[in-house]
């Protein structure tokens, strides 16, 4: 099997974070879901590439159950991020496999049933050669099947613009250091292959058809819920150990005091906290 591809990162750590993105992205990527599944023949196969805790696999498995049942495959290289996807999936009595493995890894066509509909969610980036694992993906789909892959969108921002510690608008220059880690992130993967064109014409030159794109609308205004406040304060956290060298010494000072739970400017105690951004969706046909 190929060198895990996550760049360093503990997804298995990531595990409650990403419970906590399923639970308050759900009610969105439904509508995701139901637009997707609408495109398949009864009882579709369905493989999720890189499914983490299985938020998007539920939805899916709720869709076909809802109508001439199907197959959900499952996959992922940590191993605890998809024994949690498949007890997720179990419970919504559709057939369900799970196989552990890798984006990056050649064999993967062979590991994996032809599907109706490869979906891949943030995953395509971690991927040296991304141009690659997009026609790798589409090998995957059967003649007339569907590769859909969720990729860019808006950022989410969740925070007042003036917080009361620092300087204003920490949360601009927070997404602009993550987008700063970002391009570091991707320089340093061994053998990385620069894609200078979008996911669209990505998915063209994968050899796919009918391309088009969409997005879903994330919004949970203020004042926030309990699981929101811990999502975000999780976030920030985050973006501080990522994109921390990219700010100024201020900036992580006051990271610092925003991140405490000890200190009267505790973020996880506001009630002004909030979440807006979007998901943006591509997808294509293979002819």
């Amino acid at each position: 099997m190929a060198t895990h591809t996550h760049d360093g990162i503990d997804w298995a750590d990531r595990l409650a974070a990403l419970r906590m993105a399923d639970a308050l992205h759900a009610e969105a990527l439904t509508a995701a879901a139901r637009r997707l599944a609408d495109l398949l023949p009864e009882s579709p196969t369905v493989v999720d590439i890189g499914c983490g805790a299985g938020g998007m696999s539920v939805l899916f498995a709720r869709e076909l159950a809802g109508r001439s049942g199907g197959t959900l495959v499952l996959t992922d290289l940590t191993p605890e991020l998809l024994s949690e996807a498949e007890r997720a999936v179990a419970a919504e009595g559709v057939e369900c496999q799970a196989v552990l493995s890798d984006l990056a890894d050649p064999a993967l066509p062979d590991l994996l049933p032809a599907a109706d509909l490869v979906w891949a969610s943030g995953v395509v980036h971690h991927v040296a050669d991304q141009q690659a694992a997009l026609r790798t993906l589409a090998t995957l789909t059967r003649q007339g099947g569907w590769l859909a892959i969720s990729e860019g969108g808006i950022a989410p921002h969740s925070l007042p613009w003036d917080l009361g510690v620092g300087r204003p608008g920490l949360e601009q220059r927070l997404l602009a250091a993550r987008e700063e880690w970002f391009v570091g992130m991707r320089a340093g993967i061994p053998g990385v292959v620069p894609m200078p064109y979008g996911w669209p014409v990505a998915l063209q030159r994968a050899g796919l058809s009918d391309v088009t794109s969409f997005s879903v609308l994330l919004d949970h205004p203020a004042p926030g819920t309990p699981q929101l406040r811990d999502y975000v304060v999780h976030g920030m956290r985050r973006l501080a150990d990522w994109a921390g060298e990219h700010l100024a010494t201020d900036d992580r000072a006051a990271l610092g005091v925003l991140l405490d739970p000890k200190s009267p400017e505790y973020l996880g105690a506001r009630e002004d906290l909030y979440l807006l951004g979007t998901k943006t969706i591509h997808c294509g046909r293979r002819a």
